[in-house]
């Protein structure tokens, strides 16, 4: 059975050579009407990939952003253990005010090493 066309469509099928009839089938109401769907479906792919590299720029600033704490932090981290490193050292402590407040002093003699009489380590 041949296919039943409208009387529109067969008129520019008989007035156009036959690779242009086709080209003139997308472009009518009915099929841009049928072809909607595919449209709204790019439309939405077009927002997904905008939100997409959006997204991506905010997470490669904020990722920039914790590597730059994280640096500053690191630097702080030296500091303040090179400090601590240096206020805990003998010299220093017994020039400290707070061992004095605390009434703590100097060894002046050796400190006693403590052996274990079963003979284990």
């Amino acid at each position: 059975m041949q296919e039943q066309q409208n009387p529109k469509e067969r008129d520019l099928k008989s007035d156009l050579p036959p690779g242009q009839a086709n080209w003139k089938r997308w472009l009518n109401y009915q099929s841009l009407v049928k072809q909607i769907p595919f449209f709204l479906f790019l439309a939405l792919l077009a927002v997904v990939y905008i939100y997409n590299g959006h997204y991506a720029d905010k997470t490669i600033r904020k990722i920039n952003k914790t590597a730059k704490e994280v640096k500053e932090l690191k630097y702080e981290y030296i500091a303040v253990k090179s400090k601590v490193m240096f206020q805990s050292k003998q010299s220093e402590l017994v020039k400290s005010d707070a061992i004095i407040q605390l009434g703590l002093k100097e060894l002046e003699q050796s400190p006693v090493v403590l052996k274990d009489s079963t003979g284990r380590n």
